[in-house]
């Protein structure tokens, strides 16, 4: 009789102790999913959606019971679902703010970020426009409103006004032009609109023979061209020069090398900015991207990997 009940008392804590860890499994909001398992959205810059869509087949194959559904938004609504608790991952291009992650860790997260890649923001102008050396200090005229007519950085051009797009009023193009270039003034130029999307800047100076399009470079890599060393054939990139007068000789265009080395002026980091409380499928697909095929995968989109081992070698051309 005391033999039964000790097998009793030791089944009812076995199936206590079962039940506890099943009950771990079920976290706080009812998350279930686990670093390699489980349904989960997150967010990203629709700038960088070419990259991340295949940063997530890749993931996704090697975690099958994996799922991530990703929102391709922009910087301002992203972060704000992040804040409010929407999501536990955006994908942007930059780091939390100080107002920000001290608003976290007084909620008890322990939030954190990750620094991805560099990218390059690119200039694009219609494929018949030649007009392809620009300086910053011009740029910053564009974007000021103090120029607004080609003839006045091209004497006798006939193109007319400047037509600058952007993807979205609230991307990250933007707010790197008015924080990065402005200096922290907007954008004044009464020529100056967006469209919804990367894609439509690229549509738009296609159709525009007066525009620039302002849009991040990994939209650009020509997928033929397995050196990275070619852009999309039915635009033009422009190059920029961080001197006062650009010259082909003094101009770069955001290639891999030219933002390795410091040449290409508008460059900016992608981050992952992660409160996941469980450690679960948001972090894990954070730190595979800051992982060797994550960054394998970014080099491979012309954009230069944060954490890869990039080795840069001179090349002497002989006639």
């Amino acid at each position: 009789m005391k033999r039964s009940i000790f097998y009793i008392f030791v089944g009812l804590i076995l199936a206590s102790v079962l039940f506890a860890s099943c009950e771990e499994k079920k976290h706080k909001g009812g998350r279930t999913d686990t670093p390699t398992s489980g349904v989960m959205p997150f967010a990203s810059d629709e700038s960088f959606s070419p990259i991340i869509e295949e940063e997530r087949e890749m993931f996704e194959d090697m975690y099958p019971q994996a799922k991530l559904k990703p929102i391709y938004t922009n910087e301002y609504d992203e972060v704000d679902m992040l804040m409010r608790g929407k999501i536990c991952l955006a994908i942007t291009a930059r780091d939390f703010t100080p107002r920000q992650m001290k608003y976290l860790q007084d909620n008890n997260f322990q939030p954190t970020s990750i620094k991805l890649a560099y990218d390059g923001l690119a200039l694009i102008v219609n494929k018949n426009n030649n007009d392809t050396c620009i300086s910053v200090k011009d740029v910053k005229r564009i974007l000021s409103g103090e120029v607004k007519d080609w003839s006045e950085i091209y004497p006798g051009s006939r193109r007319g006004k400047i037509k600058i797009v952007f993807d979205n009023p609230k991307s990250s193009t933007v707010k790197f032009c008015e924080d990065s270039i402005l200096g922290g003034h907007g954008i004044s130029n009464v020529n100056a609109s967006a469209v919804k999307t990367s894609k439509g800047v690229i549509d738009f100076v296609e159709k525009t023979p007066n525009a620039i399009g302002v849009i991040g470079s990994n939209w650009l890599n020509d997928n033929r061209d397995t050196t990275n060393t070619t852009f999309k054939k039915n635009i033009h990139v422009m190059s920029v020069s961080k001197m006062d007068k650009a010259t082909e000789m003094n101009s770069w265009k955001p290639y891999q090398a030219y933002i390795f080395n410091g040449r290409y002026p508008f460059i900016r980091t992608i981050y992952a900015l992660i409160n996941d409380p469980i450690n679960g499928l948001p972090w894990s697909f954070a730190h595979f991207i800051q992982g060797p095929k994550g960054q394998l995968i970014i080099f491979r989109s012309s954009l230069l990997p944060y954490s890869a081992d990039v080795q840069m070698r001179e090349v002497e051309v002989k006639d």
